[in-house]
């Protein structure tokens, strides 16, 4: 980790971009106290596709469709406990 003063960032942001892109981990202090920190921003995940259910469907292993949905077996499981 390093750490750099406000006006150190503002005289070597590319340079510390640069780093931070690299895995760095840098904080920025005012008056000693960390205020921030810079880091990558990831990537947003890609949309699922039908191909990747597919895919998902294929590997599934040992495992059926229930037979009953959720919220009926909750009922179920609800009733019996007031009888």
């Amino acid at each position: 980790m390093s750490t750099h003063t406000v006006a150190e960032t503002k005289n070597q942001l590319s340079k510390l971009i640069d780093r931070a892109l690299r895995g760095e981990h840098i904080v920025v202090t005012r008056r000693g106290e960390p205020v921030i920190e810079l880091k990558p921003v990831r990537p947003p995940p890609r949309p699922m596709t039908e191909a990747d259910i597919e895919w998902l469907r294929a590997r599934r292993v040992g495992r059926k469709p229930a037979k009953t949905d959720a919220a009926t077996l909750v009922r179920r499981m609800r009733d019996e406990e007031w009888k």
